[in-house]
């Protein structure tokens, strides 16, 4: 098994090669996956700054309901077999497809922790003035045994409230983060649209992974899309594995961590 490789394939079926990632050998997983969401009639907000629901309209994010329960159930058990005993792994979810992943779970024997809000500070406005504007994602954090790792002092230090006194407070599990932005926002060739509709933040990413891990363990991310996970893993010293089916994608991502 190699470390620190981004491979441009269909994650089930990596997640499946011992060759490439080895059983139980992997600490903490982060997976972005599909909402499926696209094609929905959902209308686009004309921004090009992405990470609404509504910016999202692409081929990986459409399925069948029933299509769509069965890949989330393959995915998740595969990575149950690659995490580690004591392993965690982290999904990011709307309300839309929370049910799938926390079912497709509770099915693969994985104990749920928490769920983490993930209240944006920045959220896209809703044009159609017909429901309430989206300022949540959600992710689901759950164990696969005991002796899970939680850096209750890091994640203290990590957290921007502070008491009264400026010392720290407990992390919880309502998370206020802007969406991506900035030069943290990854484009396409020209510069003018957003690389992947749905970046996650670079601090989602640094809490989770100093949170979770520590140094020298390996994190993958089975839908690797901008390359967030790899890019703070390496960062703070974890090796990694990204999977991304999508070849524009895998060659951000390697550029990207590189």
């Amino acid at each position: 098994m190699k470390l620190d490789q981004v491979y441009n394939a269909d994650c089930i079926k990596t997640l499946n090669d011992t060759k490439k990632i080895a059983k139980e050998s992997v600490q903490l997983i982060f997976a972005d996956p599909p909402y499926n969401l696209s094609g929905n009639a959902l209308k686009s907000t004309g921004s090009k700054t992405g990470g609404d629901f509504t910016m999202v309209n692409e081929d990986w994010d459409k399925m069948e309901e029933q299509e769509f329960i069965t890949f989330t159930n393959e995915w998740v058990k595969s990575c149950k077999d690659i995490l580690k005993p004591n392993g965690s792994i982290f999904i990011a979810c709307s309300y839309h497809n929370m049910g799938e992943s926390i079912m497709s779970l509770k099915l693969n024997g994985f104990d749920i922790k928490n769920i983490i809000t993930w209240n944006k500070s920045n959220a896209m406005p809703n044009l159609t003035r017909r429901v309430l504007t989206h300022t949540t994602e959600f992710v689901i954090w759950a164990v696969k045994g005991k002796g899970w790792i939680f850096n209750y002092d890091i994640l203290k230090e990590l957290n921007p409230e502070k008491r009264q006194d400026g010392t720290d407070k407990q992390m919880r599990d309502i998370w206020t983060l802007p969406l991506c932005q900035g030069k943290e926002r990854l484009r396409d060739a020209d510069g003018k649209k957003a690389l992947h509709p749905t970046q996650k933040p670079e601090e989602l990413l640094k809490r989770i992974i100093l949170g979770f891990s520590n140094e020298g363990d390996l994190v993958l991310d089975p839908f690797g899309g901008s390359g967030t996970t790899p890019f703070i893993a390496k960062k703070y010293k974890r090796n990694y594995i990204a999977i991304e089916r999508e070849k524009k994608y895998a060659d951000a991502i390697r550029q990207r961590v590189s």
